[in-house]
């Protein structure tokens, strides 16, 4: 394989940390381009230093000062803020990881894509807000999108170089998360400290909460929906807690073809990495004899009401899949600053699509505005509950 360049937007996150660790395993396979962080600068620029990046950008502006005398005398150069994000995406890297989180990582994966070269996406919010305009970009630009969240890329992989039209249905897989057996009553005493506390997964506080929820499960639909033109009916949801199956993909033939591994973010990291070749991961080897057994249940559509609104909103299209995904952000975070209980998340992401119904999104500064416009609606219904 040649030497490529590359680029992580968000490379102190999990996601982003996990590809400069395997980056570094074959450091004469890449070089770096461009590095990004929002406010981490000690990460950032010990990151830019040990993998000689041509650039480091902080989101926060304030912080360049800082990030300059962390690199001084390196080379390496370094800018802050919204364009210097974008700019930093738009450098041309071959293949570029988009791990900013949130909206905020919407813009920058854009501008990567209008480049025309390969785009690893792990960024959640630029398909599930905004994926008609992604999907649209990658297509003018020619640009490959590969997809890193663990379910996505097992179905990229299952279907290989299979038609699309083959396809009789994609089964997302989910482990449940810590309170698949619970029942109803139970869940109305969660805390936020047993619902971060993931059975599977080494994930952050917001995505451990989303797997409780199984609202992580819903915006995976909303993704798959975009990545895998099958319709939406073909698209369902397998509850398997061992997480050893990470998705399926059944064909017209009776076929069903699985990707397996162990729970590690790695392993969909360096599928994409070095698509479409392979590389070594230092990751743990599935073992089956000792698993013993996979399981498998139907989701429990009255305890995990998520799943059914993200289907929703995906089938109304329009503005709705953002709206559910800002105002899940902002339940998400209530609940985690203990100001409503695990139960009402989903009942606050409810009640903001029955209240908020702007027009039809026309591009990405619509999204961006109907995302604030739902994070505030999302609020006053949050704090109406609360009076």
């Amino acid at each position: 394989m040649s030497v490529r360049s590359v680029s992580v937007l968000g490379s102190t996150g999990s996601v982003g940390s996990s590809t400069l660790d395997l980056i570094g395993r074959d450091p004469d396979l890449y070089r770096v381009e461009a590095l990004t962080a929002h406010s981490d600068v000690g990460a950032l620029a010990q990151a830019a230093l040990r993998h000689h990046a041509a650039i480091a950008v902080i989101g926060r502006e304030e912080r360049l000062p800082d990030l300059r005398a962390a690199l001084g005398g390196s080379g390496i150069e370094a800018a802050a803020g919204r364009t210097a994000l974008v700019e930093a995406a738009a450098r041309g890297a071959d293949w570029t990881m988009a791990a900013i989180v949130g909206c905020a990582g919407l813009e920058p994966t854009l501008a990567a894509l209008r480049q025309g070269k390969t785009v690893a996406l792990a960024n959640k919010e630029a398909l599930v807000s905004a994926g008609a305009l992604m999907m649209q970009a990658a297509s003018e630009a020619g640009a490959t999108l590969l997809p890193v969240d663990s379910e996505h890329n097992a179905i990229f992989q299952c279907l290989a170089s299979n038609r699309i039209s083959d396809v009789r249905r994609i089964i997302l897989t989910a482990s449940g998360g810590p309170f698949r057996s619970w029942t109803t009553d139970a869940m109305r005493g969660v805390t936020p400290e047993q619902a971060v506390a993931h059975p599977n997964w080494s994930m952050g506080a917001k995505i451990s909460v989303d797997s409780a929820t199984m609202m992580n499960k819903g915006l995976e639909l909303i993704e798959a929906h975009h990545l895998f033109p099958v319709g939406l009916d073909r698209i369902e949801i397998l509850v398997h807690p061992q997480s050893v199956i990470h998705s399926m993909v059944e064909y017209r033939d009776g076929s069903s073809l699985a990707q397996l591994g162990s729970p590690d973010m790695r392993i969909p990291i360096a599928h994409a990495l070095a698509w479409p070749a392979r590389i070594e991961t230092p990751c743990k080897p599935l073992d089956l004899v000792a698993l013993g057994r996979l399981d498998f249940e139907a989701p429990d559509a009255t305890r995990f009401p998520a799943i059914a609104l993200a289907r929703a909103a995906i089938a109304a299209g329009g503005a709705r899949p953002a709206i559910l995904n800002a105002a899940n952000e902002v339940a998400v975070r209530a609940f985690l600053e203990r100001r409503i209980g695990f139960l009402e998340i989903a009942t606050i992401v409810a009640e903001t699509l029955e209240r908020y119904g702007p027009s039809d999104p026309g591009g990405l500064d619509d999204i961006l505005e109907i995302d604030r416009a739902a994070r505030l609606r999302a609020e006053q219904i949050l704090e109406s509950a609360l009076t």
